[in-house]
Formats: C-alpha cells, sequence, structure tokens
C-alpha cells in the first residue's frame, strides 16, 4: 500500500532547504498545525536533513523477534534523499542505531536519521558525516533490548504524528519538524515569508534603527497571527 504513495515532490524538497526548522515551526503555528519537536537534537556538527519520512517502530525484545537486522527492512524500501524516522517512545536507555546502519544508510544515499530514542558509535559516525539526530548518545547494543516492530507505519515522534513517504521530516540544529505534504506548499509559502520578514528586520537593526523603531516598522509581534478566514 505504501508504495501506491505519492512521494513529495523535489521542488518542495529543495525549497524547504531554503529555510530553518524556526521558520517552518513558525509557520506551521500560524497555521494552526503541529509545531516543532523538542529535544532531538544532532549528535554532533551534522548537515541539515530534509525528505520523504521512512518510518520505523521499536519494541521492547521479547518472544516475537522479527527476522533479519534491525532497520533492515527501512533501508531496503527506502530511496535516495529519505530520511528514516525512528520511533523508541523517546527512551534514552535503549540504543537503536549504530555505525552498521549508518554506513548502509549512506551507501544507499540516504539522507539522515531522526530517532526519538538513542543511538552510538556516534565516534564513528561523525567521520563518515552521516547526520543522526536523536535524544541521546548511549553505548549498549539493541541486541536483546528491543527489536523492530514495524516499518513504514504511522508513528508519534515528540508527540508529533509521522506518516510514512507522505510526511516531510526537517531537521537542523534548532530541532525537528514534520510537515504534512497536503499542505507542504502553503507551509513553505508561509516559512519563506517569515524568513523574508527576519532578515528585513536584522537589515533595519544593523542599519541602527533601535528595536523599538523597527518593533513598530515590521509589526514583530503579530507574524504569527493567523489569517482571519
Amino acid at each position: 500500500m505504501t508504495q501506491m504513495v505519492k512521494r513529495p515532490s523535489n521542488e518542495l524538497i529543495e525549497g524547504f532547504k531554503e529555510v530553518s526548522t524556526c521558520n517552518v515551526s513558525d509557520a506551521l503555528d500560524k497555521l494552526g498545525l503541529k509545531s516543532g519537536i523538542a529535544g532531538i537534537r544532532p549528535l554532533f556538527d551534522c548537515e541539515k536533513v530534509v525528505g520523504p519520512a521512512i518510518t520505523m517502530k521499536i519494541i521492547p525484545y521479547g518472544p516475537e523477534v522479527p527476522e533479519g537486522h534491525l532497520g533492515a527492512d527501512a533501508l531496503e524500501f527506502a530511496e535516495l534523499g529519505d530520511v528514516i524516522v525512528i520511533d523508541n517512545g523517546g527512551r534514552v536507555d535503549q540504543n537503536c542505531w549504530g555505525e552498521i546502519l549508518a554506513f548502509a544508510a549512506q551507501q544507499k544515499g540516504i539522507a539522515g536519521v531522526i530517532i526519538d530514542g538513542a543511538a552510538r558509535d556516534i565516534d564513528i559516525i561523525s567521520e563518515i558525516k552521516f547526520p543522526v539526530y536523536a535524544r541521546a548518545i548511549v553505548p549498549f547494543t539493541a541486541r536483546g533490548r528491543n527489536v523492530q516492530g514495524g516499518f513504514n507505519c504511522t508513528i508519534q515522534v515528540g508527540g508529533a504524528q509521522v506518516r510514512p513517504i507522505v510526511d516531510i521530516i526537517m531537521a537542523d540544529i534548532n530541532g525537528v519538524v514534520v510537515i504534512p505534504t497536503e499542505r507542504a506548499e502553503e507551509v513553505l509559502r508561509v516559512s519563506k515569508e517569515l524568513f523574508d520578514r527576519e532578515v528585513e528586520i536584522g537589515r533595519l537593526l544593523k542599519s541602527g534603527l533601535s528595536f523599538a523603531e523597527v518593533d513598530k516598522k515590521s509589526g514583530y509581534d503579530k507574524m504569527l497571527e493567523r489569517n482571519s478566514k
């Protein structure tokens, strides 16, 4: 079923690369949509990541153990530029991503991984510069602790719903946002408008105007008010 879903266009993906997660979070607020995700950060000096979400759900180790390595299905299904998004319920006492998966993902052309949980082997992963965003770093193996419960299913990350393929996931040094594809063009337009207004505010401040003057001219405090229908 997921294979029949239409992916976000390359034009949309490239457009979001021109703004920050702060701009997108503000746009989501202005449009009344779920905003940014708190607490997930780059684990080293990662590049910005933007792409369609390939989702994976982690469950505790138990009697039912799927065949194959955790993450293998998502890696096999993902396409160039996709972002793997892992739901481990925010747990920071378990690892669900390491160097082997990072090497395989980089080889496949995957843009990065976003984890609502923890990762390991960050010393090695940082050397190959594969972007990893997570809540924590741990030394533990996943073996005997957790397994893949499903992939390309709807998950949640930091309280935000993430749907496979159709949702765009974006992460940078400021955090993570999820952009629903059916509103993505609108979100991108508003994000760019907010970005341009903030650039203009910065220009005015640098020109010597006081913040009080700039605030009055720009209507800064009203920038995120929702448009009346």
